[in-house]
């Protein structure tokens, strides 16, 4: 089973840990409902969304507020640490958390005493943690973009808001700094790179470009990096090799978008409805 750990920017948003539920537009976890707009709630919409059409069991989430203090996140990852051995997930994704490099520390001895080990995945903040900490190679899968692949590739940078300058948010260097985040153990085994065009990495290596079907409208919207986490998420756990998950999940994610014929004003909800059709036309070529 799939669990995902993240927050949302409400301050007063307790813990909330249970299923993931998507009805339609509506996202719940454990009967509490859940906005979907982007964050931490799209990636877990799109992930419900992709059990769905599997057929596998709904994930679980473990959410909880946080408007940039820390004060959530810090709850967020005790509790985890204390209930993650009550559980048995094959699959964890850590999304929107403060990077507090101790607090990580104790949730990566915490994953490590379970046994079997679960498929570890970090976006966002999380994986600006993993980073930090030095432990980046010790994660199956990051999903980062440019701009995050870019503080992953400055080796000196303690903190994203001091990657140097000349690591510019340029596609067109993302090889160089592909490179350069592997030459200096800043990056899991697997990369899932996103941007007008999706980068499938293993071990340094790109083994897979997706560049197809190019929407421009998407590249406005927010929440659209979230939903491939998701999608990749959710592949994964149903048992599917990380490199193949990532190739597909970049691909529904963009027919999705093609499919939901969106304007710079579309909902992500919009386009997270049409991942099961857009699952769909890749299982059934």
């Amino acid at each position: 089973m799939l669990a995902i750990i993240g927050t949302v920017p409400i301050q007063d948003f307790p813990i909330t840990c249970g299923r993931i539920c998507l009805t339609g537009m509506n996202l719940s976890i454990s009967d509490t409902a859940v906005d979907v707009n982007r964050g931490t709630a799209a990636l877990m919409a799109a992930a419900a969304a992709t059990c769905n059409f599997l057929g596998t069991e709904q994930p679980y989430g473990f959410l909880v507020g946080d408007i940039g203090h820390g004060k959530g996140s810090r709850n967020l990852y005790k509790f985890f640490c204390t209930h993650l051995p009550d559980y048995s997930f094959n699959t964890l994704t850590f999304h929107y958390l403060q990077p507090i490099a101790h607090w990580h520390n104790n949730i990566l001895a915490a994953i490590d005493a379970v046994a079997p080990r679960p498929v570890t995945i970090a976006d966002a903040g999380f994986m600006y943690a993993a980073k930090m900490s030095g432990y980046a190679r010790r994660y199956d899968l990051f999903t980062p973009d440019v701009g995050e692949l870019a503080f992953l590739a400055d080796e000196s940078a303690p903190h994203p808001l001091y990657t140097r300058g000349f690591l510019l948010h340029d596609e067109n260097r993302a090889e160089q700094l592909i490179e350069r985040a592997y030459a200096h153990g800043n990056a899991a085994t697997v990369l899932l790179v996103k941007g007008r065009r999706d980068l499938v990495v293993r071990n340094g290596k790109i083994l897979h470009t997706i560049s197809e079907p190019c929407v421009e409208a998407l590249e406005a919207i927010g929440g659209t990096g979230d939903t491939i986490t998701g999608i990749v998420s959710a592949l994964i756990s149903s048992g599917m090799d990380r490199v193949e998950a990532s190739v597909k999940a970049a691909m529904a994610n963009r027919i999705a978008g093609s499919l939901a014929n969106p304007t710079p004003a579309t909902n992500v909800s919009e386009i997270i409805t049409m991942i099961p059709n857009a699952l769909s036309s890749l299982f059934s070529g």
